[in-house]
């Protein structure tokens, strides 16, 4: 990878729709779904080769920093930085553009989820190096986009418009004419027969192209971005003394709770200024236990999950028990049952989704502890 190219790691979000396996105490990308290691982890240690770790930022709340910290010790410290308060992607990624651009007015910085699975490491490797190449060139914000397979309603969908220069024939790269969020079934099928690709949540851009992106799309996220980068001049982000860290909260509990796709992408997007690449590797967001389910090994019957658990006359379920306790299925189809020392999760496959409705309901009834622990 080129030098002066930075990949900046979002490890601030909760993961709801994994409860009761993630709280908040407890995120989803701090979780081992899927191997012996956190999604976290995983996603660190497949950018460390290609980026080196001194250029490797990662962004949390901080809540969270000491776990996150504790997991992936081989990035420097200064290299942390820490959100005073959950505000969605838009204002974290702003504070990592701040921090990189300081550092090199040149620099392209990669945007990564810190909890989706990728296969395929020298795929990904081209992919990012495509995106690189075209973010320094064209001075463009870059998306990664995946080739569909089914048509997910829980993905976030890129639209393309006419293929252009770069890419290859294995990984053309196009126009995006928009974006479209977490379509009904019969839109997701539409969109693929018509092109459309997943948005793996990645995307490329410099950080001076980002940063103006910002002010010109989402002034209420650069104002109080442009106040943190007067006062914090010639200081790292991720190290400030504790006057400049209140300072700091101050200023990032006037920015609105937005996503950097609804706050800039979106908008730039439908003014030509947004290109994707479409990759081929791997890729799953795991944003559900429908979603874990289609990743894991099944028996016979579609029935998968880790622990000690036995499913008899049972089709396509997910079980995730712990070691200690048997957890066994008479004539079950399509169920999700998770087993832990707090709470049990037993609910409709089909229905992943409301995970995050049910938590609602539980604090309604009085029962939040149990999503908080």
């Amino acid at each position: 990878m080129k030098r002066d190219a930075y990949a900046v790691i979002i490890a601030g979000g909760k993961g709801t729709r994994f409860w009761p396996l993630s709280t908040a105490e407890r995120p989803k990308q701090l979780l081992k779904l899927l191997s012996a290691k956190s999604l976290l982890r995983e996603t660190a240690e497949r950018v460390a080769p290609l980026f080196g770790r001194r250029n490797i930022f990662v962004v949390t709340v901080e809540e969270h920093h000491r776990a996150i910290r504790s997991d992936i010790k081989t990035i420097p410290k200064a290299n942390f930085l820490i959100e005073p308060e959950g505000k969605n992607t838009a204002p974290c990624i702003g504070l990592a553009a701040l921090e990189i651009w300081a550092k090199d007015p040149r620099a392209v910085m990669v945007v990564l989820p810190s909890d989706h699975w990728i296969d395929g490491a020298r795929r990904f490797a081209r992919a990012l190096g495509s995106a690189i190449e075209l973010a320094a060139r064209d001075d463009a914000v870059v998306t990664l986009g995946i080739r569909p397979s089914y048509p997910e309603t829980g993905y976030g969908y890129i639209l393309k418009a006419r293929r252009t220069e770069g890419g290859s024939a294995r990984m053309p790269v196009y126009g995006v004419r928009g974006f479209v969020e977490k379509p009904p079934r019969n839109k997701a099928a539409q969109f693929i027969r018509r092109g459309a690709l997943w948005n793996s949540g990645i995307f490329i851009a410099r950080a001076a192209t980002l940063l103006e992106a910002i002010r010109r799309y989402a002034p209420a996220v650069a104002r109080p971005l442009a106040r943190i980068e007067a006062m914090t001049v010639g200081k790292s982000l991720g190290a400030l003394p504790a006057k400049l860290r209140r300072a700091l909260r101050r200023e990032y509990r006037k920015m609105p709770n937005i996503s950097i796709d609804y706050a800039v992408l979106e908008k730039a997007g439908a003014e030509g200024k947004v290109m994707t690449v479409e990759a081929d590797f791997g890729w799953s967001d795991v944003g559900n236990w429908d979603a874990l389910h289609r990743m894991l090994p099944k028996d016979r019957a579609g029935n998968a999950g880790p622990g000690r658990w036995v499913g008899f006359r049972s089709n396509n379920c997910l079980v995730y028990s712990p070691p200690h306790r048997l957890v066994a299925l008479l004539g079950m189809q399509n169920a999700v049952v998770v087993d832990t020392p707090d709470a049990l999760l037993v609910a409709d496959m089909r229905r992943s989704q409301e995970v995050k409705d049910l938590l609602d309901e539980l604090s309604r009834k009085g029962y939040g502890r149990y999503t908080a622990r």
